[in-house]
């Protein structure tokens, strides 16, 4: 396929995305705009370059380029341990003291992801050891850059990130001026959803920003802008690798395998390829980026709808071809696998008429379940019902996942 709009309404269509915006780069230019779908599933407001969409984990680079033009500046060091700038950060861990921002930008500082009821704030191995994607290692390091700045976060990376790229409707926290061109945000069945206006900055998860305005960032990237050129280079240069499936791995897994996956300053790399890349998962907003310093292409795309990243690998095979390993080892469902094909096909025909395809299939319990829901968003209550009373035959007391 070619990154058209065309194309790119009917991936989003065939997600039940309402809307989505993308910038492309190559060799080093801004090549065009995709923006397709709506703002809004309620409403006919369309997306454009500058509709604003939450950038959810795209934070995370943004974030790096501030942090590493501190260390450039002699604010901090990337190998000093965070313990210096904010003592006991964790309580009764003097282990977590031990993490440095190295550490914490290629997501070995030992932390989780984020903390709960089953995994609390506390280093699971020592720092450096491995990796493990972790949310709470950038806040963390937040709290030290605020420390050491006397400034809040959002106030930091404006001055150093936003202002000097030109990037004018970009916060990490909400401003009232991005309302009228707001990406609502959407379920995974392309109904409207509960979104945040995030009022207080995380490193890690609230940028608020563009299409065009993220691709100047990206620009920035391809051009080492703003950084010195060992800062620059290591960047980009593979940290650790990472040798388990999925981006959390506190409790140690039993496998070590090779996944063609390692992890930079911020970016995720695919060291095989000279790629960078980084995704975005807050639920009801998804977001994905690739580079390649090599060419210097890049991309970037926001969507509204919590399917969003099921049209990832159709979108990167059409704008880079080839084995990317990256999208084996985030595992996000197909657009185009059996249980939302069904699951399309079922509200657009009725379940009766697509039972035999959905019996063929051989779907578990819990796949039929994501249908059962997605027929009832879509107002085929019957249809639900009937679904449900089928799976309760084969297999009661089972349960559901999206």
């Amino acid at each position: 396929m070619d990154l058209a709009t065309p194309e790119c309404l009917r991936l989003i269509t065939e997600a039940m995305v309402p809307g989505m915006a993308s910038a492309i780069i190559r060799e080093g230019r801004l090549d065009r705009y995709v923006c397709c779908g709506a703002r809004d599933a309620q409403a006919a407001a369309q997306v454009d370059e500058h509709t604003v969409f939450d950038a959810a984990s795209l934070s995370k680079p943004v974030f790096a380029y501030a942090v590493l033009q501190l260390a450039d500046k002699g604010y901090l060091s990337l190998d000093a341990p965070l313990g210096d700038y904010l003592p006991r950060y964790v309580p009764a861990d003097d282990r977590a003291a031990s993490i440095t921002p190295r550490h914490v930008l290629s997501h070995s500082g030992g932390l989780p992801n984020w903390r709960n009821a089953d995994l609390p704030l506390k280093t699971y191995f020592e720092p450096g050891a491995r990796f493990s994607y972790s949310g709470e290692g950038f806040l963390y390091l937040q709290k030290a850059v605020e420390a050491i700045t006397r400034e809040k976060l959002h106030t930091v990376v404006k001055r150093l990130v936003l202002q000097p790229l030109d990037m004018v409707r970009s916060s990490f926290i909400w401003e009232e001026r991005f309302g009228p061109n707001r990406a609502y945000p959407h379920d995974a069945f392309g109904q409207s959803a509960l979104g945040g206006k995030p009022g207080e900055a995380n490193a890690a998860s609230t940028l608020q920003t563009t299409a065009a305005d993220f691709a100047r960032f990206l620009l920035a990237v391809l051009d080492r802008s703003r950084l010195q050129p060992e800062t620059a280079r290591s960047w980009l240069r593979p940290h650790i690798e990472v040798r388990h499936a999925r981006p959390q791995n506190v409790e140690q897994s039993a496998s070590d395998i090779a996944t063609g996956v390692a992890w930079g300053l911020g970016w995720g790399l695919e060291p095989a390829n000279g790629t960078f890349f980084h995704w975005g998962d807050n639920g009801a907003y998804k977001a994905f980026t690739i580079g390649s310093m090599q060419n210097r292409n890049a991309l970037v795309c926001f969507l509204n709808g919590a399917s969003g990243l099921s049209i990832m690998p159709e979108l990167i095979a059409a704008f880079m071809p080839g084995d990317h390993p990256f999208l084996d080892w985030l595992d996000y469902g197909r657009h185009d696998a059996p249980v939302r094909r069904l699951l399309r096909a079922a509200r657009a025909q009725g379940v009766h008429a697509v039972w035999q395809e959905v019996e063929d299939a051989g779907l578990k319990s819990d796949e039929l379940l994501w249908i059962a829901r997605g027929l009832t968003a879509a107002g085929r209550d019957e249809d639900n019902v009937w679904l449900r009373a089928r799976i309760a035959e084969r297999s009661p007391g089972t349960s559901e996942k999206p």
